[in-house]
């Protein structure tokens, strides 16, 4: 085994740990409470990191929490990934327990970004023996080249040979970020002339629909921006940058948290809804109808289904 350097000496690792649930946490008290420790003994650890690194602080200790200083921040930026890894490495030490299996599993971009791999942490907590390997992409259930176990796409389709399976509905309408409001207000319909306009290129006739639906469809924007995919223009409207016409499932993590809006909620286009297919035969049936239903009954889903007003 090799040693670490002596050139190169790791800083205290119980340090680091605690560093990096405070700094997740911006709380010395939540992290102590995350890593069943005291509080005083997460301050302690702290300052021992501190030390050994030396000036500049890490923390900015604050009334209410703390807040990271800006060589804080950077040193985060190397430390959580590290941590990361380790922990996979830890994972994936010794064979897999018996019964695991290795689903492939072969998804739209956009979905796997915005709804699927956000959520893989507790996917995996739920079925721990089920590994998924995750391709991305667009191409036909029947003309994907490679063998998969289980393929989300837009539907309701038949193809020879496979299952299809209802996952979640969807519909779309209209998200923006709350500062953008705060900047320019959306009261009613005819505010979106004042306002840019997210498109998406492979959907150019979104807006146009979503309007006439409206009862605007003249309206003439304060201006367009056109772009390549969905999250594209959904991390722009996240960005204050204009106004998306958003997959409502998708987007139903951001809401939550505030990092988008829907002006409108109750004008929607109708869209087709995500669906499973599954080789019919696959002898990863079993495997794949977990996962699907555990998408299906995600406690996490909007309240109000997708395509509902």
């Amino acid at each position: 085994m090799t040693a670490p350097s002596k050139d190169r000496p790791l800083p205290p690792l119980n340090a680091v740990r605690a560093f990096e649930a405070a700094a997740r946490r911006s709380s010395f008290k939540d992290a102590a409470a995350e890593l069943g420790v005291t509080h005083g003994a997460v301050s302690r650890q702290i300052r021992l990191l501190e030390e050994w690194l030396g000036p500049p602080a890490l923390f900015r200790r604050l009334s209410h929490g703390v807040a990271l200083t800006a060589e804080g921040r950077a040193l985060l930026a190397e430390i959580q990934p590290a941590l990361e890894r380790i922990a996979r490495a830890a994972a994936g030490h010794g064979s897999k327990p018996s019964g695991a299996v290795v689903l492939r599993a072969h998804a739209l971009a956009t979905f796997s970004l915005r709804w699927l791999v956000p959520k893989l942490g507790q996917l995996r907590a739920a079925h721990p023996y089920i590994e998924i390997e995750l391709t991305t992409g667009s191409e036909p259930v029947d003309g994907l080249a490679g063998e998969y176990d289980l393929i989300i796409r837009g539907g309701p389709d038949a193809f020879d040979g496979f299952e299809a399976r209802l996952l979640l509905p969807e519909s779309r309408l209209p998200a923006c970020s709350p500062a953008l409001l705060r900047r320019q207000p959306l009261d009613e319909v005819g505010d979106l002339g004042q306002h840019t306009l997210l498109h998406v290129a492979s959907m150019p006739r979104l807006w146009r629909d979503w309007l006439a639906k409206a009862g605007h469809g003249a309206l003439q924007p304060a201006a367009t921006l056109m772009l390549d995919h969905f999250y594209l223009s959904i991390q722009a409207a996240i960005d204050g940058l204009g106004v998306a016409m958003a997959p409502a499932t998708l987007i139903a993590d951001d809401v939550r948290a505030g990092r988008l809006v829907t002006p409108f909620p109750h004008i929607f286009l109708p869209s087709r809804s995500y669906y499973a297919y599954t080789p019919l035969g696959s002898p990863l049936r079993a495997a794949s109808d977990k996962i699907c239903a555990w998408i299906e009954e995600f406690d996490g889903a909007p309240s109000t289904p997708a395509g509902e007003p």
